[in-house]
């Protein structure tokens, strides 16, 4: 049996967190697009939903980019290449951006699963699922629908990305595995009380 689920009510300083990985998606937007392989071309972006994610945890880490996309929605120009406003959420890319809020969420679910510490395979799984998988299964269907080309073009057009998002969650994992060894409290939990008690030795016959 497992112990009690304790609840957690939002904090300053959960807040502050938040606020602090909506400005590193803004960051992350600022080179634009750029190329890597010759010529796939890919944004930083989706490694800020990784990261949010994987520290933040899901629900944190999913109304981080809430916030991100509500300020992209009153015109700041944050998106990658410095768009704005709602024009965003009504082009091809629209599913996609949509996608940073479940995408966060369920790299959280997967990299903090059972409330345990992030180890290597889980967290690049979880990049990989929740920052690269469902952000397309949702960008690729709107996409499709707004381009009004066939989903199986646009899904594999869309594979043009892959191999830059595989390198941003290798990078994502990197960094999460340095924070769990040098610097645990950046995710604010207490994984000491999710560990399996050691079993008890064999008592010794005298």
């Amino acid at each position: 049996m497992t112990g009690p689920t304790r609840t957690r009510k939002l904090d300053a300083t959960d807040l502050a967190r938040v606020a602090v990985f909506a400005a590193i998606l803004a960051v992350l937007g600022l080179p634009g697009s750029f190329t890597v392989f010759g010529a796939v071309p890919i944004t930083a972006q989706t490694l800020g939903v990784m990261l949010a994610g994987a520290i933040l945890g899901p629900w944190l880490g999913a109304l981080s980019m809430t916030v991100f996309l509500a300020l992209v929605a009153i015109g700041l120009p944050l998106m990658a290449g410095g768009r704005g406003g709602i024009g965003v959420f009504l082009g091809p890319s629209a599913g996609y951006a949509i996608g940073f809020i479940a995408g966060a969420f369920v790299v959280g679910l997967i990299v903090h699963a059972g409330g345990r510490k992030p180890v290597l395979w889980r967290t690049f799984l979880g990049c990989v699922v929740g920052g690269i998988l469902v952000v397309y299964a949702i960008g690729i269907p709107i996409q499709a629908a707004v381009t009004r080309l066939p989903l199986a073009e646009t899904a594999l057009t869309s594979l043009i990305f892959l191999p830059g998002d595989l390198v941003k969650a290798v990078i994502a994992t990197a960094v999460i595995q340095t924070l769990v060894r040098a610097y645990p409290r950046a995710f604010r939990r207490d994984w000491t009380t999710n560990q399996t008690p050691a079993a008890p030795e064999p008592a010794r016959v005298p």
